[in-house]
C-alpha cells in the first residue's frame, strides 16, 4: 500500500509485520467512528486499553460534565503502541469478545 490508506491524514507505517489483523499489511477493513485517546495498559497480547474524555450534557441542572471512556483496541506489530502513547484507533469487524477497534497511528511526542 505504498503510504497510502484511504483515511485523511494518516499514513502506513514505516516497519512491517505479518499480522493479518492489520490494517495496513493484513486484510483488515476498517470503518465508523474515530477516536484519539491516550493508551492506559498494553499488557494485552496484541491489544492495548485506550481512554478518553468526553464532555456531556445534564439536561436537568444545564450543566455539563465529564466522563472518561476505556475501550480496547487491536494493537498491531507495526505501530507498537506503549503504556502513555496519545494513539488514533478506528473501528472494525469484532476482533474478540471485546475487541472492535485498531491502532492505526501513534501520536509523535515532542518532548
Amino acid at each position: 500500500m505504498a503510504g497510502k490508506t484511504g483515511i485523511k491524514g494518516i499514513s502506513a507505517p514505516e516497519s512491517k509485520c505479518n499480522d493479518v489483523n492489520c490494517p495496513f499489511h493484513g486484510t483488515l477493513r476498517l470503518r465508523g467512528r474515530i477516536f484519539k485517546g491516550v493508551v492506559k495498559s498494553d499488557k494485552m497480547t496484541k491489544g492495548v486499553t485506550v481512554e478518553f474524555k468526553r464532555i456531556y450534557v445534564i439536561p436537568k441542572y444545564e450543566r455539563f460534565a465529564s466522563k472518561k471512556t476505556r475501550i480496547k483496541a487491536h494493537n498491531p506489530d507495526c505501530i507498537k503502541a506503549k503504556e502513555g502513547d496519545t494513539v488514533t484507533i478506528m473501528e472494525t469487524r469484532p476482533i474478540s469478545k471485546t475487541k472492535s477497534f485498531v491502532v492505526i497511528q501513534k501520536e509523535v511526542n515532542n518532548k
